[in-house]
């Protein structure tokens, strides 16, 4: 008898949450207005392995090889990262900095004709500094980089299944 009481009270529960909308992060944020795209970067580079990764686990986009074989190219214009010292102790030595990500982007078609205008993110994040931490402290200081990398790919991924590209050819047309 507690057996299928539980499938049941489970299946109540199944129900309810698919009735209110409840989906798991990522679940349908990732859906591109593109079949396929050409990331222009450096096949190393942190973002474009961030990004490839994002757009396959969305299933919608197709990846290209070859830009002439994209309805949209993924153009980095601009990735700045500073480092700078937020403030300093009573004997002048620095104990917070501050980690700043600007990071500039544009899609283009295969023309060149900018579907998506450029669009830029700014990520920050403080970090306390210690002397006597120092190997720690440059550990710690690396998984912020790659933390504000991987926010900075969710923010991307965001913004381009929201942004509605524009028509270039009708742009055109109005000139």
């Amino acid at each position: 008898m507690r057996s299928p009481l539980r499938l049941l009270l489970a299946l109540i529960i199944a129900a309810a949450l698919s009735g209110c909308g409840f989906h798991l992060r990522g679940a349908g944020s990732g859906n591109l207005p593109y079949k396929a795209m050409y990331i222009a970067l450096p096949d190393t580079a942190d973002v474009n392995i961030w990004l490839t990764r994002y757009i396959k686990a969305s299933g919608s986009t197709q990846i290209a090889e070859d830009p002439k074989l994209a309805d949209a190219v993924f153009q980095q214009l601009s990735d700045n990262r500073l480092k700078s010292i937020l403030s300093v102790n009573a004997q002048g030595r620095v104990s917070e900095y501050r980690l700043q990500l600007t990071y500039t982007f544009r899609i283009v078609n295969q023309k060149g004709q900018v579907l998506v205008p450029p669009n830029e993110v700014a990520i920050t994040r403080d970090v306390s500094y210690d002397d006597s931490n120092i190997l720690a402290k440059e550990s710690e200081e690396n998984l912020l980089w790659r933390d504000m990398t991987g926010d900075l790919v969710n923010q991307i991924m965001r913004r381009l299944s929201i942004i509605k590209p524009k028509n270039p050819d009708a742009e055109e047309d109005d000139e």
